[in-house]
This record gives C-alpha cells, sequence and structure tokens, in this order.
C-alpha cells in the first residue's frame, strides 16, 4: 500500500499545485484531490496537505515536500 497525499482543491490554487506537480513524479505516492478538505482555516493561511489522514504543512512548496517525505518516512505504514 502507497502513501496517500490529499491536496485541497483551494490550496492548490493557493499555491500548493507545485509541490502536487513534484508529488506525482513519485510512482510510490498515491495523490488525490479534494474541493475541500476541512481545513479552512488553515488552508487560508499556509501551504498543506493530508498525509495519510495526517496534516503536514511547510512554508514553502519545496518545504512542503520535504516535510511530506520526512513525515513518510517517520510514519511508515507497516
Amino acid at each position: 500500500m502507497r502513501p496517500i497525499i490529499e491536496f485541497c482543491l483551494s490550496n492548490l490554487a493557493s499555491g500548493t499545485q507545485k509541490a502536487m506537480e513534484e508529488l506525482e513524479k513519485d510512482p510510490n505516492l498515491d495523490i488525490i484531490e479534494y474541493g475541500c478538505l476541512s481545513n479552512c482555516g488553515n488552508c487560508a493561511v499556509e501551504l498543506f496537505a493530508l498525509v495519510n489522514g495526517e496534516y503536514v504543512s511547510g512554508e514553502t512548496n519545496d518545504e512542503l515536500v520535504e516535510n511530506i517525505y520526512t513525515f513518510i518516512e517517520e510514519n511508515p505504514m507497516f
């Protein structure tokens, strides 16, 4: 089973599009886009994604991608 990375469409429009495009290049990840992830307060102020259901954020797209990979390494699914 591959890690699931979920992005909010509103957050994609606010800047996470580049992070999502970078992560989509990794065949070991499942990337999903949703209309809303119910994190509206955070969505308005920072870049974020849900990784296996857990909130991960970053100040920049590069930091977000790095934090996602770090989270996956520190929280193995098995």
